[in-house]
């Protein structure tokens, strides 16, 4: 069983930077990919960026691209969002998910976290 856990969240001024961790746990994670989410208030939830465990690709909603960087420890089976340039429409509930494959959609995914809160304030 998979599991992921979130950490990093809070609040931050316009043009701050916020690092989320999600570690991993349950199950090696060579044949997986780590992804990022996030729901605004009334919002569905959104892909935001994703990791390869065991290659260097990456890939970023068009809305974080370069702002926010994803990356990963595999001694420390964790993934990292470092997020810059935070706007007030980043704010929302991010999420750590983890499937198989690369997809867009929250339904490509199995495991989830239970989400950490960034709040970001004008």
């Amino acid at each position: 069983q998979v599991q992921l856990v979130e950490s990093g969240g809070g609040s931050a001024q316009a043009g701050g930077s916020l690092r989320l961790s999600c570690a991993a746990s349950g199950r090696t994670f060579s044949n997986y990919v780590l992804a990022w989410f996030r729901q605004a208030p009334g919002k569905e939830r959104e892909f935001v960026a994703a990791i390869k465990w065991t290659t260097p690709f990456t890939y970023y909603a068009d809305s974080v691209k370069g702002r926010f960087a994803i990356s990963r420890d595999n001694t420390k089976n964790t993934v990292y969002l470092q997020m810059n340039s935070l706007k007030p429409e980043d704010t929302g509930v991010y999420y750590c998910a983890a499937d198989h494959r690369i997809g867009l959609v929250p339904t490509m995914y199995d495991y989830w976290g239970q989400g950490t809160q960034v709040t970001v304030s004008s």
